[in-house]
């Protein structure tokens, strides 16, 4: 019982690998419901596929009746056809039938099964490519480059295409159809079509799986990355901390003359990688942060996650780095807004409360009492926390921040008309 769509579905079945139970139940529901369409019913048919013979056969259980009593074709036979099966068949009893279906179903029937038998074919191996590859994101892999538009470059991986947009490629990176990149599996989406497969080479995860294959005491848990700042094409930061005192974490990472670093940095087409060992101190990690510049002083500020760094004046352009960089992957791998101030800007001469004559006796004991020295710390603190002062009065408190702006103003006015 051999015919052109057993073949296509045998040869499809073995090329992708489809489990042969499933495709037993495939073939079944394909062929029920071919023969629901012909006699209007199926319950007394069955379906049986053999793969290793490459045939599909189609058994029915028929009535056997009298000659000239047949009423339901599908769910009788006349004895003298039974006898064809079954030698012993006897009117009132059952035989089963062997169904051709070249010859009981018309072609197009035939053809309509055979399209629908690879519909469902392909239906599973996108489901079975979508599992595969779904438990593979975060997995780095080796793909081809066979085609590059404006806005993605396909890659080839296990026969399987895989796309890399524009907005997960390193902007420095050139790529020719032909050349072999490792890339990271980011994402895999369902489509109508084969599932999306999405990769990258900017994603933070890539840099940290590299780390994983290089060190083998971050594979192993003994080192453990805390945090990655990177800016993709020009510098990464990475924090790690080891697991086991006897180990230092960044000479793990580094290696013996530097080669699980050099390897790293090389794939990374010659990206700068910043190496710092993570601590639970705010003030030290915000300092590590800053390599190569060591500040002079930190300054956290209250009511938020900011931080004032004075940077000697000389080192300052280093500190920001190339438009903004450093401080930028500074403020990421720390979680602070880290925010750079010249040493000479910072540690200006500041205003003395006794060199504001316009300041009351008791306006000035009152500020003295509270801690205040000077004019600055007054005005970074603000109104609302003056207002805390036991006994103070709005009235004192407008006279204070008046006479003080003031001050600030006209010696502000000074230095301007200086400068013209």
């Amino acid at each position: 019982m051999k015919h052109d769509v057993v073949d296509a579905v045998t040869q499809l079945l073995r090329d992708k690998g489809i489990n042969k139970d499933v495709f037993q139940e495939i073939i079944e529901s394909v062929f029920l419901s071919m023969i629901k369409r012909k006699y209007g019913q199926s319950d007394n048919f069955s379906v049986i596929f053999n793969l290793d013979k490459g045939d599909i056969e189609i058994q029915c259980i028929k009535l056997v009746v009298e000659d000239d009593e047949v009423k339901d074709p599908s769910m009788e036979i006349t004895l003298k056809e039974a006898k064809i099966y079954d030698p012993y068949a006897e009117v009132g009893e059952e035989t089963m039938v062997m169904i051709d279906y070249e010859e009981e179903f018309g072609r197009r029937i035939i053809i309509s099964a055979k399209q629908h038998l690879i519909q469902r074919i392909r239906e599973i191996e996108k489901e079975n490519l979508y599992k595969e590859f779904i438990s593979r994101v975060g997995e780095i892999v080796i793909g081809d480059v066979h085609q590059i538009t404006r806005n993605e470059i396909r890659l080839n991986i296990d026969k399987t295409e895989v796309i890399m947009p524009r907005s997960e490629q390193v902007y420095n990176e050139r790529y020719r159809r032909g050349d072999s990149i490792k890339a990271i599996i980011l994402d895999v989406g369902r489509t109508t079509k084969d599932p999306e497969i999405i990769v990258s080479r900017k994603d933070i995860s890539f840099v940290k799986r590299l780390f994983e294959l290089e060190v083998p005491e971050i594979f192993d848990n003994i080192v453990e990355i805390k945090a990655i700042a990177r800016e993709a094409g020009d510098r990464t930061k990475i924090a790690v901390i080891s697991n086991d005192k006897r180990i230092d974490p960044i000479g793990a990472c580094v290696g013996m003359k530097g080669v699980r670093i050099q390897a790293i940095v090389k794939e990374l087409n010659r990206e700068k990688i910043d190496i710092v060992q993570w601590t639970s101190d705010s003030e030290l990690m915000v300092r590590r942060a800053l390599s190569p510049v060591i500040p002079l002083e930190l300054v956290f500020l209250e009511g938020g996650n900011k931080v004032l760094v004075i940077i000697q004046d000389d080192q300052i352009a280093q500190a920001i780095g190339k438009k903004g960089q450093n401080v930028r992957l500074a403020s990421q791998l720390t979680g602070y807004e880290v925010e750079p101030l010249k040493s000479s800007d910072y540690y200006q001469e500041e205003l003395s409360l006794e060199e504001v004559e316009e300041l009351s006796e008791e306006q000035f004991q009152i500020l003295r009492n509270a801690g205040y020295n000077s004019a600055e710390e007054i005005l970074n603190d603000g109104r609302d926390k003056l207002m805390e002062i036991p006994d103070i009065e709005v009235d004192t408190v407008d006279k204070i921040f008046e006479i003080l702006n003031g001050y600030f103003e006209e010696n502000e006015s000074e230095d301007n008309s200086e400068t013209l």
